[in-house]
Order: C-alpha cells, then sequence, then structure tokens
C-alpha cells in the first residue's frame, strides 16, 4: 500500500498493491497498522455500504462535535467522483472542495478526516461503496451542505442530477452548522 497526497494535507488517497493473473486479482483493501501510521491511533467502529445509481448525487453530509467521525471510502463496484469540502472555519481552505474520482478500477480509498463534509456523483450506470467511520451513527448530530451550492463550485454534477429531498434541503454552507 501506498500513501498518494491531495491538495488538503490531511485528506489522501490509500493505493494498494494488486496482484493479478489469469485467475483474477488479490489486494490488501485494509491495514489498522498502515492507517495508524498516516494519522495516528484510530478505530474504526461502523461500516456502510450503500447503492446508487447513475447521476445520482449524495451528500454532502458530516457528523458535528462530539460525534464528528473519520472516514475511510472506496468504490466495490462503479466509478464516482467523491467531493470532500473542509468546513473548518479556521482552515486556509475553508469552503474549498476537492474532486477524486474513485472506482473499482483503482480500488484506491480516500482518508477523510474530522472536519470536512463528504458527498459522491455516481458517474458509472451505478455504484456501491463502503464507508469505514471511526464514530456511532448519531441522528441528532448528522447533517451536511448542500452540493448545489454555487459557492462551493462543484462543476461535475450533470443536467439531470437525482437528488434526495433530505439532501436538497440541507442547508447553504454560509448557513451550515460547522467546525
Amino acid at each position: 500500500m501506498i500513501r498518494l497526497p491531495t491538495q488538503f494535507d490531511d485528506v489522501w488517497i490509500m493505493r494498494p498493491t494488486i496482484y493479478g493473473d489469469e485467475r483474477g486479482y488479490f489486494y490488501e483493501s485494509y491495514q489498522q497498522k498502515f492507517i495508524e501510521e498516516q494519522v495516528g491511533k484510530i478505530n474504526f467502529v461502523l461500516e456502510f455500504q450503500s447503492y446508487s445509481n447513475h447521476n445520482v448525487v449524495r451528500g454532502l453530509h458530516y457528523q458535528t462535535n462530539p460525534f464528528a467521525q473519520s472516514k475511510l471510502v472506496k468504490v466495490i463496484q462503479g466509478k464516482v467522483m467523491d467531493i470532500i469540502v473542509d468546513i473548518r472555519k479556521s482552515s486556509p481552505n475553508f469552503g474549498k472542495h476537492l474532486a477524486i474520482e474513485l472506482s473499482d478500477e483503482t480500488h484506491d480509498s480516500i482518508f477523510i478526516p474530522k472536519g470536512y463534509a463528504h458527498g459522491f456523483i455516481v458517474l458509472s450506470d451505478y455504484a456501491i461503496m463502503n464507508y469505514k467511520l471511526d464514530n456511532i451513527y448519531s441522528p441528532q448530530h448528522y447533517t451536511g451542505i448542500n452540493m448545489l451550492d454555487a459557492k462551493l463550485n462543484v462543476s461535475f454534477i450533470h443536467e439531470h442530477p437525482i437528488i434526495s429531498q433530505k439532501d436538497a434541503a440541507l442547508p447553504l454552507l454560509d448557513d451550515a452548522q460547522l467546525f
């Protein structure tokens, strides 16, 4: 496994070494020691999987303190444009977004620490996503930012995105509860 940097110092990509032959492939998709060498002690306590169709937009989601969550996200099948927004008011990158294509071809995972909102746009016919989280789900602390906020300038959304009513009702960045 190797760590690949992104434009945000604390958001990074984990790229596995893939061993393939005529039978198929094999790779190590997760290693606690490797993650902790990058970020320090972390304990993933929750894992989710989602299935989404083409043009579905999910997010931008996060939980507020004391239930903020770091995430390790990957695509099991399909291809997405993964979107991460820095929502730490004291950060020089506050309000900026990072867009990274994740797919079942590269098998990359992305580490997203607390203080970032996360979402994605499905580029393939469908996508199955996997999320490891280091804090429990708390409905009272679960919130987000509307990905259609013009201030975010997320330009990967197609003409007819499929967005849940809940995500469409998320506040704009200026009105969101932030870190």
